[in-house]
């Protein structure tokens, strides 16, 4: 994969495809603002090498899923702001995309300027099923510049067009962001330092079926917590009274548990849970064993006997990987065991890899030192992609045009 030192950026418009796909609140006069930059200051790197090498950066990126409609409330005017901030310059928004204002905007840019464009999934062409519409938009987004980088990782998974076709178009290398989350992952599935330790969390069991498929047969031990846990529990015949189950996953998970103990790999599951006899930070709650979950209750969080088990699990590990969190983190009475979790993932002395989504977000809410981990990823869903074995076409994009 081609990176920017392999290109001649200076005083070239150079499109950066990045993943801004930030959460938002109300702010001030009801002016959105963002409350996680963490997907904004990982792109930095990249813009402040560009802007050193004198180059015109015009940022790519989306928020949320517009479906094609243009929505205020997704506009990426707060990201610009913050951007701005971040980067201490005034970065214009091209609010017409591919339109005469960005044409004009980029026209007066001068090297070092920083220019974003609107939300590109307000043209439905960005994620469109058909490969003649999306080469159209990317061919109106190539017409804007001179070198394409792609720096976004949360969509190096997607076929779109300002991630993927827009790559054929153009000279095209692997921003830093990239280049280093594909280093990361690319190794976890190659040569793992052991013992090789994956955590997974999360609420289904479903969205981490592939994953527990490709490397059951290739880590050391297999923790796991979050939501997903009251299904494998359920495959032991234990009763999860209200908690989160996919009955329809059990006979999938009991072939799991015969395949690990079959190949030797440890897997664990909480021995306790903390439950709760609603879904609110204001329920009656209690500790109790995994096994004896009563009728009417939900099991939110793993409990304090699971997060020892699971941090001497982690403790002497070459390599962990952590996705998804243990509990509902965001209410204070579920937090617990997603803390500790994370902070026993943190305190190994072997690498340490957050494979982005929640469990980057719990580590920013709860104030866990950033770091204190090898590497967290910003891309969930490519994340966990990567580590099903799967084909990135936005990686692969990028390894063909080397």
């Amino acid at each position: 994969m081609r990176t920017i030192a392999d290109l001649d950026v200076a005083g070239k418009v150079v499109l950066v495809r990045s993943d801004f796909n930030v959460p938002l609140t109300d702010g001030i006069a009801g002016q959105q603002m963002v409350t996680d930059d963490g997907r904004i200051r990982a792109s930095l790197p990249t813009i402040e090498e560009l802007r050193s090498a004198g180059a015109k950066v015009v940022v790519l990126a989306h928020l949320g899923r517009p479906e094609g409609v243009t929505k205020s409330e997704l506009s990426m005017s707060p990201v610009a702001i913050r951007l701005g901030e971040l980067l201490r310059c005034q970065v214009p928004l091209g609010t017409d995309i591919t339109g005469p204002i960005t044409k004009e905007l980029i026209a007066h840019m001068e090297p070092g300027d920083v220019l974003l464009l609107e939300n590109i999934r307000f043209d439905a062409r960005e994620t469109s099923k058909e490969a003649a519409e999306r080469e159209e938009l990317a061919g109106e987004l190539a017409e804007l510049g001179d070198i394409f980088i792609s720096d976004g990782f949360g969509v190096v998974h997607r076929e779109q067009a300002s991630v993927t076709d827009i790559a054929r178009l153009m000279p095209s290398a692997g921003g830093r962001l990239v280049v280093s989350e594909t280093e990361v992952f690319r190794e976890l599935l190659a040569n793992p330092d052991r013992p090789y330790v994956v955590v997974l969390g999360g609420s289904k069991v479903s969205d981490k079926l592939g994953v527990i498929g490709n490397l059951i047969s290739r880590v050391d031990r297999l923790l796991i917590g979050g939501g997903m846990a009251f299904t494998f529990l359920a495959a032991k015949g234990y009763q999860v009274g209200e908690s989160l189950l996919e009955a329809n996953q059990i006979d999938t998970v009991k072939g799991f548990m015969s395949q690990a103990a079959a190949s030797g790999v440890e897997l664990l599951l909480p021995v306790d849970v903390v439950i709760a006899d609603e879904f609110s930070t204001d329920a009656n709650v209690q500790c109790v064993a995994s096994d004896l979950i009563p009728a009417g209750w939900r099991g939110l969080d793993i409990g304090p006997k699971s997060v020892a088990l699971f941090a001497a699990k982690i403790a002497d590990a070459g390599t962990v990987v952590w996705n998804g969190p243990m509990g509902v983190f965001e209410m204070e009475p579920f937090a617990a065991g997603t803390k500790g979790v994370a902070e026993a993932v943190a305190a190994t002395p072997g690498m340490s890899v957050v494979g982005g989504g929640d469990s980057a977000a719990a580590i920013r809410m709860l104030g866990l030192n950033e770091s204190a981990f090898s590497h967290i990823s910003t891309g969930g869903g490519a994340s966990l992609e990567f580590l099903e074995g799967k084909i990135l076409p936005g990686i692969t994009v990028l390894d063909e045009r080397h």
